[in-house]
């Protein structure tokens, strides 16, 4: 049983003294009939909110896939420039929201934005090994030595020893474009690793969190929430949640 204002608060962005408002209006109906108490008490799942006549569409949580394009910061607000966050159309937008780890600002790429703390603590818990996978291209050929040593897991510039990752090298030639799994999430952890073995990286872009690939539709800066299928799919594996979550 949740309080209406404090329903009202967490599907949106309203705060809580603008939610009483609306309510003491007469504008918020359950199941049809106004309500004009911000206090009582609903299941939230076994009635139908509305404000102005139109259904809220209740979820617990959020869950959104971003394509994320350079030169947006990967936090949840910053007064001086813009956000992943900021990039959400107003219907998706609701208190709380953070990205489930960062990418570089100058990085591409799948960001999942969701206001579920449990989950995001398990998807990036080291302990939980969950895989994320980049494409990159770098400024000079790899030869067998430095895949080797990339794999590995190569000790960083300030002495951090990285676990072993994957690399596979997708077109060769002066600039390879090469496709990198880590299982941690370190501080500019792709550029620094390659840095480690004598390569910069010129471009990069994540395209999956376990088995969350990104939407080839999607456009750079576009979102969409996820599917049934996919929330599924991410949130049971590798513990980062149950199905009974959704």
């Amino acid at each position: 049983m949740e309080r209406l204002d404090k329903l009202l608060c967490s599907q949106g962005t309203l705060t809580r003294s603008e939610a009483g408002r609306l309510i003491r209006s007469g504008r918020v109906t359950v199941d049809g009939v106004p309500c004009r108490d911000p206090a009582k008490k609903w299941d939230p799942t076994g009635v139908t909110v509305a404000v102005d006549g139109k259904a809220l569409g209740y979820a617990q949580y959020r869950y959104v896939m971003l394509n994320k394009p350079a030169g947006i910061l990967c936090v949840s607000r910053d007064p001086k420039a813009p956000t992943v966050v900021d990039l959400l159309p107003p219907a998706l937008q609701r208190r709380g929201l953070f990205p489930a780890g960062r990418l570089d600002k100058d990085t591409h790429g799948l960001v999942l934005i969701t206001d579920d703390g449990a989950f995001a603590h398990a998807l990036l818990s080291p302990r939980h090994h969950v895989p994320k996978t980049y494409r990159a291209v770098l400024d000079k050929p790899l030869d067998e030595e430095k895949i080797a040593a990339f794999c590995a897991g190569p000790t960083l510039e300030d002495g951090t020893q990285c676990q072993p990752a994957e690399l596979r090298v997708l077109q060769d030639g002066a600039t390879p474009t090469v496709e990198v799994v880590i299982y941690e999430g370190r501080y500019h952890q792709i550029k620094r690793m390659f840095a480690a073995v004598g390569c910069h990286v010129t471009w990069l872009k994540r395209y999956a969190m376990g088995s969350l690939w990104l939407d080839a539709d999607l456009p750079e800066g576009a979102c969409r929430e996820l599917t049934e299928a996919e929330k599924i799919s991410i949130l049971n594996e590798n513990g980062c949640g149950k199905l009974s979550d959704i």
